[in-house]
């Protein structure tokens, strides 16, 4: 019995090794989006528009993406399995990720404590500093 439950824990998680990045961050951009309790139009829109501009997809595209991003967002139950698929990428792309996050969180013209929560732990979770965050967050709430 310890056998088993030992291989059980062993196990690689490979839900967490095959998640792109790309997925990682709409699903975290989508959880970002309704974490207020409401997703605008604008919020929205902006998501859609973030996700095509950064990956460079098509209207049909980035509805796919956003469908499975809402799915991987409704069966995760942290934010690891998404900021661990995040981890390897280099520090250019971590700053981008926390500046998409605060054109989410200011589309709707409001910082909800929730939302700046959200972005702090992720910023924390993939390594970029207090500074850069909040640098980007004083910039990203001016635009």
């Amino acid at each position: 019995m310890f056998e088993a439950l030992r291989s059980i824990f062993q196990r690689p998680d490979a839900t967490v090794l095959s998640m792109e990045p790309k997925l990682a961050v709409a699903a975290l951009l989508v959880h970002l989006a309704a974490i207020d309790g409401t997703v605008t139009p604008v919020e929205r829109q902006v998501l859609r528009t973030i996700l095509m501009d950064r990956y460079e997809l098509d209207q049909h595209e980035v509805d796919r993406l956003i469908v499975q991003a809402t799915r991987q967002d409704q069966n995760s139950v942290d934010f690891y399995h998404f900021t661990s698929a995040l981890s390897s990428l280099d520090d250019s792309e971590k700053l981008g990720i926390v500046r998409m996050m605060w054109r989410i969180v200011f589309a709707d013209g409001k910082n909800h404590e929730l939302e700046d929560n959200m972005v702090w732990r992720v910023a924390e979770l993939i390594g970029v500093s207090t500074r850069d965050r909040n640098v980007l967050k004083v910039e990203m709430s001016r635009a």
